[in-house]
């Protein structure tokens, strides 16, 4: 049995898998123009040298106060071995999202990911 202190095996510890929730409206209800996720798509792939599209709309309700938004997204998923590289990247990325989108969030998340 493994000891509890025992770091993870390198490879494993390294790897992270992220996704981005990208909007398809503004904020006022217009639909976000294609190429701007055309543009994202080709972004997150020439960094990264893959990345994964899930272009089947998800709902997804917040709280902020007393007021419950609804919002419709996508999701961008890509993998990298470089953790250093990745965040400087997306620390970047989410700000020119927001911009982009015209949003007061962009939200990622970010798991290690163990591969077989």
């Amino acid at each position: 049995m493994p000891n509890s202190e025992e770091k993870p095996k390198k490879e494993s510890a390294l790897v992270r898998e992220f996704d981005v929730f990208v909007p398809l409206h503004y904020n006022d209800g217009s639909p976000i123009e294609a190429r701007k996720f055309q543009r994202l798509h080709t972004r997150l792939l020439d960094h990264f040298g893959g990345v994964t599209f899930f272009p089947q709309p998800n709902k997804g309700s917040w709280k902020m106060g007393d007021v419950v938004y609804h919002d419709e997204v996508v999701v961008y998923r890509f993998v990298t071995g470089n953790l250093q590289r990745a965040r400087r990247f997306i620390a970047k990325l989410k700000e020119d999202l927001k911009r982009t989108f015209r949003q007061e969030e962009i939200f990622i998340v970010s798991r290690p990911l163990k591969r077989e």
